[in-house]
């Protein structure tokens, strides 16, 4: 966090940082790590609408980890309202009157409704958040497994409903009206999973670093195995998604639509490029096999490595639409991205502290604390 300061600092007093790359930062790394902790809150949602009992193991985790969810709600709220009131020229639209093709979407790209959808989804998102964390301690006091249980199961599928049609309308207001001109009926998928592949790595990350000191004997190579399948297989669905993506848009070859990808294959080739082939290649090549996906050296390697990947993916997604092509990735950037990572772990630790590593009461803790894969 103390990087992210000084790194703000430097930004300010050096003349060559505009404040237009400090707030393209603030969007990046706001984005990236709030999506980590609301990947978190998906996952419990999900694990309790399926009844999915190995990962109980691993709840306090997430947990600790969707508690980032309010303070990143809080930092993507700030970026939403400087936009709005003039503070920044991250969204084009918001400033380009006499164009017809931003014109033609006005009913939906205005800053009144845009700024309400922002409110009513970060505040639901929060409230959901909040409420897990807080029927999760609760069951653990009381010890009614059946009740909140049952109780659990409803709620989360109100939420996933919410979540999948909300998530993809969030991506569209915040990331792809960087690009107002453009737009990809894949782009919300495509955003939902970086997030969740993201998220899936930096629980997998505590977890081993947790077990590295000792903590979390419940978890097994079996549950650690598992965790692998989910980076190995969520890496390989946001390949899929963005090979379809540009696939579809390099073939029609239309204008409108190739813009998106020419700006950044002119004006960021090599680092573009080579972001699709770390995320891709490394878990491929690393991940196939089972042991490799038990063993504690390989996954940290392979999900640090794809951290700073997918970190890169979402520079992507922000700096060529507002940067345009004196977009860099210099030490402010990599300084601003510690100074999150920083505030995000201290939020998580602090969460940690806050109850036992592992659930004492959950209807399906037996079954997960079983869990084994020959």
């Amino acid at each position: 966090m103390g990087i992210g300061v000084l790194s703000l600092i430097y930004g300010i007093i050096d003349p060559s940082i505009t404040g237009q790359r400090i707030w393209a930062s603030t969007l990046i790394n706001g984005w990236f790590f709030f999506g980590i902790g609301l990947t978190a809150t998906f996952f419990i949602a999900v694990s309790a609408a399926a009844q999915a009992g190995w990962g109980v193991v691993f709840k306090r985790i997430f947990e600790a980890v969707s508690m980032f969810v309010p303070v990143g709600a809080g930092l993507m709220l700030l970026v939403i309202l400087a936009s709005a009131f003039g503070m920044n020229h991250l969204y084009h639209w918001m400033h380009a009157p006499g164009d017809y093709l931003i014109e033609g979407k006005a009913a939906y790209l205005n800053i009144p409704f845009w700024i309400g959808r922002t409110v009513v989804f970060l505040a639901v998102y929060v409230l959901m958040t909040l409420m897990f964390r807080k029927r999760s301690l609760q069951e653990d006091a009381t010890g009614d497994t059946v009740g909140f249980f049952k109780r659990n199961r409803v709620f989360s599928a109100i939420f996933l409903i919410f979540f999948g049609y909300t998530s993809v309308i969030a991506s569209w207001d915040w990331l792809m009206s960087l690009d107002p001109h453009w737009f990809s009926t894949l782009y919300g998928w495509y955003i939902f999973s970086g997030m969740w592949i993201s998220g899936m790595i930096m629980v997998l990350l505590l977890t081993l670093w947790l077990k590295s000191k000792g903590y979390l004997p419940e978890v097994n190579p079996s549950h650690i195995h598992d965790m692998g399948k989910w980076v190995f297989g969520v890496s390989f669905l946001w390949t899929y998604l963005w090979f379809s993506q540009f696939m579809l848009i390099w073939y029609s070859n239309i204008p409108e639509e190739v813009t998106y990808y020419m700006a950044r294959i002119e004006d960021y080739t090599v680092p573009y490029f080579a972001m699709v082939l770390i995320n891709f290649i490394i878990p491929m090549l690393l991940l196939m096999s089972k042991d490799m996906k038990k063993h504690a050296g390989i996954l940290s390697f392979v999900c640090v490595i794809i951290f700073f990947g997918h970190w890169m993916d979402v520079f992507f997604l922000v700096t060529p639409g507002t940067m345009k092509d004196e977009g860099v990735i210099g030490i402010f950037e990599i300084g601003f991205m510690l100074g999150y990572l920083g505030l995000f772990l201290f939020v998580v630790f602090n969460a940690l502290t806050k109850a036992p590593l592992m659930v004492k009461h959950h209807a399906l803790l037996d079954e997960s604390l079983h869990h084994h894969i020959n």
